[in-house]
């Protein structure tokens, strides 16, 4: 993967938009992935994970740790990673305590945003053919089935369903439109993993990231070759995954019921232009701050 010529500005940008994808994964039914898009980084991303392969021992053996760092993209990886765990870390407690307390404004501010991401997914692709356009509708109709999946009731949680769990959300967690959250829940391991982030559970932390690393790295691949190969069929099928994805978010779901007109219209409203107008300042920072 070639590096670009950044600045230090730069890679500050690339650690606040980690953040926003930290923020965004934390949440059930917003992807990380999605961020990434908006604030375009997303093909650079898929394109530096999936330059991790075996072969890189050989190429540190030959050429050093500089040539290795340079063909995974390190610095850009670094700082992205930074950004996100500091948001899982610093802002868990504070959107659960929100998800709780104050339901509707948050999920209306990432209503707001995702629903915006789908314009900008709408530009990406140059012409809209019956091809993309069918591929959307299966996306669309894909997610819409995810999202009306029980959760799985799982009172005793192993390490190895954890490690599986984890595979499987890191996998959602890229893909945007996909929440890796939301694949948690499903699963029954979102509170569990939650709470053993904001109580500092290590072994629990470690077995989770572990899991995630094989499934990134194995899912990455196919997401790099689909990009190579497919890419305007590829972006069909997320913006598909995002529109059936905003089902799960809508905030009229988490109305109080005795909440009057304001609460009901105004409120959210307000909130959803918020995130709206989050995904343009990440769309402007992802086009001077790449």
């Amino acid at each position: 993967m070639e590096n670009k010529t950044r600045r230090l500005r730069d890679y500050a940008a690339i650690y606040f938009k980690g953040m926003a994808m930290g923020a965004a994964d934390v949440v059930p039914g917003v992807s990380g992935g999605t961020i990434a898009l908006i604030a375009g980084i997303y093909e650079e991303l898929i394109g530096s994970i999936a330059a991790i392969k075996p072969q890189l021992w050989q190429l540190w053996k030959k050429q050093g740790f500089a040539a290795l760092w340079r063909t995974i993209n390190g610095n850009f990886l670094c700082a992205l990673l930074a950004g996100i765990v500091s948001a899982i870390f610093l802002l868990a407690g504070i959107i659960k305590y929100l998800l709780l307390q104050q339901p509707v404004m948050i999920w209306a501010f990432f209503f707001g945003l995702v629903a915006a991401s789908i314009w900008f997914l709408y530009r990406s692709i140059a012409h809209w053919d019956a091809k993309k356009i069918m591929t959307a509708v299966i996306a669309c109709i894909a997610a819409l089935i995810i999202v009306y999946l029980p959760p799985a009731a799982t009172a005793d949680i192993s390490l190895a369903y954890l490690f599986f769990c984890a595979m499987l959300a890191i996998c959602a967690m890229i893909l945007p439109g996909i929440s890796g959250s939301f694949i948690l829940v499903l699963l029954g391991t979102y509170e569990f993993v939650i709470g053993a982030i904001h109580d500092k559970n290590l072994t629990v932390i470690a077995v989770f990231i572990g899991g995630a690393c094989i499934g990134l790295l194995s899912f990455a691949q196919i997401l790099k070759y689909l990009f190579a190969h497919y890419h305007d069929i590829t972006l069909a099928a997320l913006t598909g995954f995002i529109i059936g994805s905003l089902v799960k978010i809508q905030p009229w779901a988490h109305m109080p019921a005795e909440a009057g007109w304001f609460m009901q219209s105004i409120v959210p409203l307000f909130f959803i232009a918020l995130g709206a107008g989050a995904v343009l300042t990440l769309e402007y920072l992802g086009k001077r701050y790449r």
